[in-house]
């Protein structure tokens, strides 16, 4: 089975596609532009030893994360108010005009259904080197 074969399968398995239809019109947008992707992979012939490590390069750049520590030196930032900056190479990392940088993701809260969030309790003030790894934290089914 090739990988265009098993996303269809999984489409089905999740209720997007049936018989042949798309559940819904969002859904199908997003499963053809996915289905593009993995076309465009495929035809590139990774083999067992380069396809974890293109799929590992992409995810990380596409989720506009870092591939190595943040430092952060001067050139990292950009100021986006006076006094307030933000860094290019990692869009939830921020710093004041008196130099504290800090993680607007650096904790993620999770819930018992699985669903994640973020909110001013996700604050987490770091130092460098900085390697953005967020503490995820269990929401008990009372709190939510």
């Amino acid at each position: 089975m090739n990988t265009k074969e098993h996303a269809l399968l999984e489409f089905r398995a999740c209720g997007w596609l049936k018989d042949g239809v798309w559940c819904d019109e969002l859904q199908e947008l997003m499963c053809k532009q996915v289905l593009e992707l993995l076309e465009l992979f495929a035809s590139h012939g990774h083999s067992g030893s380069t396809a974890p490590y293109a799929i590992s390069l992409f995810t990380t750049l596409a989720k506009q994360e870092p591939f190595k520590p943040l430092t952060g030196e001067d050139w990292e930032w950009s100021e986006y108010a006076d006094g307030k900056f933000q860094n290019k190479r990692c869009y939830h990392v921020f710093k004041n005009e008196d130099g504290k940088a800090y993680d607007v993701e650096g904790k993620i809260f999770r819930e018992q259904n699985g669903c994640c969030y973020t909110s001013r309790e996700s604050l987490v003030y770091i130092e460098f080197p900085y390697t953005p790894k967020p503490e995820y934290v269990d929401v008990p089914e009372s709190e939510v």
